[in-house]
């Protein structure tokens, strides 16, 4: 027995950018991207640590290499990383403890997320330059 299947009304392929997400799935993927980050940033973090504590000449030599334009906006990214990862991981704590799950709790800590992350973001702009 043949079933006939209509091919036109199936999706050949997703297209990411006509699709809508809602504010949870956006702050749970960036809560996955960030952690991602920081842990591809964690090499630099170490020989930072590292060099700072090696000895003096190392640690004005680092300070020095930290003032650059490059590693400014290095250390942007990677706080703007610390930040969100610690504010979509707080909100992912009390849901798993059994505060604000229902759906329309959920978005409103969401969106406050976003608005601490991009408080944050521009805080920090501020801060290093």
């Amino acid at each position: 027995m043949d079933i006939k299947v209509n091919d036109n009304t199936r999706p050949i392929h997703l297209d990411l950018t006509k699709m809508h997400f809602p504010i949870t799935a956006i702050v749970s993927i960036l809560h996955r991207i960030s952690g991602v980050l920081l842990f591809l940033l964690l090499p630099l973090f170490l020989y930072c640590l590292h060099a700072s504590l090696e000895s003096i000449d190392r640690f004005k030599a680092l300070q020095v290499t930290l003032q650059s334009r490059t590693m400014l906006f290095l250390m942007w990214i990677a706080l703007s990383a610390v930040f969100m990862h610690l504010f979509a991981g707080i909100r992912h704590l009390f849901m798993d403890i059994g505060f604000a799950e229902a759906l329309a709790h959920a978005r409103k800590t969401a969106f406050i997320v976003v608005i601490l992350e991009i408080i944050a973001i521009f805080g920090l702009g501020v801060w290093l330059w």
